[in-house]
C-alpha cells in the first residue's frame, strides 16, 4: 500500500501545474544541450505559456468556481449526531502554537467543524488523518486545535489511520452507516469527497469552508504566485475525481 500510495504521489505530480511547467522546461532543456533548437523554443514556450495561464487571476478563479459552486455552506438547520472533518497538513514543530501548527486549509476545517458542533446539540465531531512524515497524526493535530476551543474530549473521535478520503469515508462508515451527518472540508475538494462518501452507501450533507473563489474583477489582471497556488489546488481534483471515477 505504501508502494502504491507513493507511485500514485509521483505520477501526480508531473501532471499538475508544476510539474507541467517543469517537465517542459526539462525538456527544452535537453533539446537546447543536444543542439535541437526549434524544439527547445517549442518546450521553453509552451512553459512559459502554462506558468502564465495557471498564475492568471481569471482562469484560475474558473477553475475553482466550477468546484466550489456545487455546494452551498452549511445551513446548521440538520439534526446530525456526528460532524466529519477531514484531515489535511500539519506541522510538528513545538515552537510554533497549534493554530500555525495546522495548515491553512486544516485550520478552517477545524473552526468550522467546531462551529457546528457548538451549535448542535449531543453532537460528536470526527478527525481523521494521518501522520504522513511527522511524529503526530493530523486527526490529534485537529483534535488539539478543536480541544483549544472549547471541545471536550468526550465529543471528539480521532483516528489517524485514514491516509486519504476514500479510507475516511470506510472508517466514517463504521460508526455512521447509513445515517446523515455532517462532511466538512475544503470547498474545492467537497464534490471529490461528497462522490467518495456517496460511493460508500453514506448519506454526507456539506458543510464546505476555506473558498478560494472571488468575484470577477475583469480580465486586465497580472499573473501572481498565489492563483498558480490556487490553480495547483483545482487541478489536483480534478485529478482526484478522475482518478476515483476510473476506479469506480
Amino acid at each position: 500500500m505504501e508502494l502504491g500510495f507513493f507511485l500514485k504521489k509521483f505520477i501526480t505530480f508531473f501532471v499538475e501545474p508544476f510539474g507541467i511547467v517543469f517537465t517542459l522546461l526539462a525538456l527544452g532543456l535537453i533539446f537546447l544541450y543536444i543542439k535541437r533548437e526549434m524544439q527547445a523554443k517549442l518546450f521553453f514556450s509552451l512553459s512559459f505559456f502554462f506558468l502564465f495561464l495557471f498564475s492568471y487571476p481569471p482562469f484560475s478563479n474558473y477553475l475553482v468556481q466550477n468546484l466550489e459552486n456545487q455546494y452551498p455552506k452549511y445551513d446548521f438547520k440538520q439534526d446530525v449526531k456526528y460532524i466529519h472533518v477531514l484531515g489535511n497538513g500539519h506541522n510538528t514543530d513545538k515552537t510554533q502554537p497549534i493554530s500555525s501548527n495546522l495548515s491553512d486549509s486544516g485550520t478552517k476545517r477545524v473552526l468550522e467543524g467546531v462551529i457546528i458542533h457548538k451549535q448542535t446539540p449531543n453532537s460528536k465531531i470526527i478527525f481523521t488523518g494521518y501522520a504522513g512524515y511527522t511524529s503526530e497524526t493530523n486527526a490529534v493535530m485537529n483534535s488539539r486545535l478543536a480541544s483549544a476551543l472549547g471541545v471536550s474530549k468526550k465529543d471528539m473521535i480521532i483516528n489517524g489511520v485514514p491516509t486519504d478520503t476514500r479510507e475516511e469515508a470506510l472508517f466514517t462508515k463504521t460508526l455512521v452507516g447509513s445515517e446523515p451527518f455532517v462532511l466538512v472540508t475544503s470547498a474545492t475538494h467537497m464534490p471529490r469527497s461528497m462522490m467518495l462518501f456517496q460511493s460508500q452507501g453514506l448519506n454526507p450533507i456539506a458543510a464546505p469552508t476555506n473558498f478560494y473563489k472571488s468575484e470577477f474583477r475583469g480580465y486586465l489582471r497580472a499573473p501572481a504566485p498565489i492563483y498558480f497556488h490556487i490553480s495547483t489546488i483545482a487541478i489536483h481534483e480534478y485529478l482526484g475525481i478522475l482518478w476515483a471515477k476510473i476506479r469506480g
